[in-house]
């Protein structure tokens, strides 16, 4: 199909504009007119791209593109190298941040309240920060498993709340900031992807517990549903999921 019209697809989908990113949201590398072949993936990573090469796509979809508002504009070095790459072999690459992170079905967020089974989910808009219920209080342990099963890594716990769980916070990614909120909100734990110095101290005196579940991990989810989506959508496209491991 066209690039244009699929990108059109795409911005309706995910409403980039009703965002303030930190990096440009939709086309980002231009390359060939038509799209048959998508790879999809975290990160726009050169192990990703010669994946890309090697699948002859036409276009890399991801969440985590480039030109970030705090890294040098200028196209050296590794930057250089993955531009280089792109351009040479006609990809597209297209990146959605935010809007991927908040989309109320395919979001990373949504798409961890799924896997988790959690209930009550609010907001139901397309912020950030999920609160929501497990059926029913279970021993934080067991919570702990079930996000260890269902992102294939071991979380970083820090305690701080009651033994048993039901209500959980949790946003994806880089997103340990928003503890406070969740204990505002009266969370039992909060999830996200990394940890910082005071997060320690925080989850102690706020009397919540910690997950740090990955932010590679966390952020998978909505990049494969968005994928599955495509596929869905429009069967003439070929969409392929490429996880490059990543233990942050």
């Amino acid at each position: 199909m066209k690039r244009d019209e699929l990108l059109a697809y795409l911005n309706g989908l995910l409403k980039p504009d009703a965002f303030n990113d930190y990096a440009p949201n939709g086309l980002q590398v231009e390359g060939t007119e038509t799209v048959t072949r998508i790879v999809t993936g975290v990160t726009a990573c050169q192990a990703l791209l010669d994946m890309a090469v090697r699948w002859q796509a036409d276009m890399v979809l991801v969440h985590h593109g480039y030109f970030w508002k705090s890294e040098p504009v200028t196209l050296t070095g590794m930057k250089g190298w993955r531009i280089r790459t792109l351009m040479q072999h006609d990809i597209n690459l297209v990146a959605y941040h935010l809007p991927l992170d908040a989309h109320v079905e395919l979001g990373n967020n949504a798409q961890l309240g799924k896997l988790w089974e959690l209930h009550d989910i609010t907001p139901d808009d397309d912020s950030l920060v999920r609160l929501g219920r497990l059926p029913a209080a279970v021993p934080l342990e067991e919570f702990v498993l079930t996000v260890e099963r269902t992102l294939g890594r071991a979380p970083l716990h820090l305690p701080g709340g009651p033994e048993r769980v039901q209500i959980v916070a949790w946003c994806s990614g880089a997103a340990q900031g928003y503890i406070d909120r969740a204990a505002d909100w009266g969370a039992d734990v909060y999830v996200s992807g990394e940890v910082s110095e005071q997060t320690t101290h925080q989850a102690r005196e706020l009397g919540i517990h910690y997950l740090a579940a990955g932010h590679h991990a966390t952020e998978r989810v909505g990049v494969q549903a968005l994928g599955e989506h495509l596929q869905a959508v429009f069967p003439e496209l070929k969409v392929r999921f490429v996880d490059i491991p990543n233990p942050v």
